[in-house]
């Protein structure tokens, strides 16, 4: 009798190794799918080690260009990040990776998915949410919600000795005390010491971005371009590093992270709220979205109309919420994103920033297409503008003021 098929979203850890091996002891056939979104990883060892394990087969998919191109730009171009300060970087690699599994699902004629996501974290949702947006026939297999499983593993240490007891490899470097997620947009850190917000991240825990004590010495300016608000391209004029002018998308983010990185760009430590209505401490590092985001921000103030620029920080809000729970395949999801990219139509030109020690500052901008007139805004010229209707301007505004006024000077006696 045929086995039915699984295909396991695989990261060659300790976690999904079990999961492997677990799924081929309840007879299912298993394809591993490792998904190269950025992170630094061996695939070809993970490889060796799954179908050492017994893993059918193994898929390994760069999905580099995919993730910058259709989530983590157009991201930048949305301008979303959740609750001001998250830039989205796991929550936008969740439906990149979705798509990829799903393709290879009905490509095999898998019947189910399976990943490693706990049953207290954002991932199990976002993951499914978007296979089942993409396959609603599919069936989704989360060990660690099913009893089954969970009782048998209830920590790390059965891990590893379930581990040693079926000759699955660990590691014999201790794992560090907390947990990460990496892709070429941004790494996290959480759990493990981070659980208590009142602990300080311990020395060395970030990977992508160095200390401010040890950054460079001297700023670097970069000419931001952007086309409709997403960015195309990036210019680094001849000074402390070698002129350079970036077309390709992917290794414009290669490069703004490299540069970011050099000078401590793009790391925050905030508390957060999943979607669940857990909050949870997260340390993340963003370097090539920091500049990217504060860049076209800056733009879209010279560009937008005022009132267009307010609505579409409203619609931005929104969206961010919508990918960071997990409904980047949603029809309100659809509807938002093309009222977004709508309001992006005069968001073209050029941002220059200096980054420094931590920081992004704009040094200025140019756009063919921005609102600002000089003349009208000028100290020096009258530029169409009549100084005399900015008193009835103040009249009519100062109405509601007065009546204020006068109504509490009453209501004291």
């Amino acid at each position: 009798m045929a086995k039915d098929l699984v295909i396991l979203a695989y990261s060659g850890g300790l976690d999904t190794s079990c999961i492997l091996k677990w799924l081929i002891q309840k007879n299912y056939d298993v394809v591993c799918y490792m998904a190269d979104v950025g992170q630094q990883e061996d695939f070809a060892k993970a490889k060796l080690k799954a179908k050492a394990i017994g893993a059918k087969d193994v898929i390994v998919e760069d999905l580099r260009k995919e993730f910058v191109s259709t989530y983590m730009l157009p991201a930048v171009q949305m301008g979303l990040v959740y609750e001001s300060r998250y830039y989205l970087g796991t929550s936008l690699a969740r439906p990149c990776i979705s798509v990829g599994i799903v393709n290879a699902a009905k490509k095999l004629g898998a019947k189910y998915i399976s990943h490693g996501a706990t049953g207290k974290g954002n991932d199990q949702v976002r993951f499914e949410l978007s296979v089942y947006s993409l396959w609603p026939e599919g069936k989704v297999i989360a060990p660690w919600r099913m009893p089954e499983f969970f009782e048998r593993f209830q920590g790390r240490s059965d891990l590893i000795e379930f581990a040693n007891k079926e000759n699955i490899p660990v590691s014999a470097t201790p794992k560090e005390p907390w947990s990460t997620d990496e892709n070429i947009m941004h790494i996290s850190y959480e759990s493990g010491v981070l659980e208590d917000p009142a602990t300080i991240p311990p020395n060395g825990i970030y990977k992508m971005t160095r200390d401010l004590q040890h950054t460079d010495d001297y700023p670097s300016t970069i000419d931001i371009n952007f086309e409709k608000g997403v960015p195309v391209s990036a210019k680094i004029p001849s000074g402390q590093e070698k002129a350079l002018f970036v077309t390709d998308r992917l290794t414009l983010v290669e490069t703004l992270n490299k540069l970011g990185g050099q000078h401590g760009v793009g790391r925050i430590d905030i508390v957060e709220n999943r979607f669940l209505g857990l909050k949870s401490r997260g340390l993340y590092e963003t370097p090539a979205g920091t500049i990217l985001h504060v860049a076209h921000m800056d733009l879209e103030a010279y560009a937008l109309d005022r009132e267009v620029l307010r609505t579409k920080k409203y619609l931005q809000d929104k969206m961010a919420d919508i990918v960071y729970n997990g409904f980047w395949f949603s029809p309100e999801a659809e509807y938002t994103r093309k009222c977004l990219q709508l309001s992006q139509e005069s968001v073209t030109g050029t941002v220059t920033v200096q980054i420094f020690k931590g920081n992004v500052s704009i040094l200025a901008r140019k756009s063919t297409n921005s609102l600002y007139n000089k003349d009208l805004v000028s100290m020096d010229i009258a530029g169409g503008f009549s100084p005399e209707d900015s008193t009835g301007f103040i009249n009519i505004n100062a109405l509601r003021l007065k009546e204020f006024a006068r109504f509490t000077s009453q209501s004291k006696f």
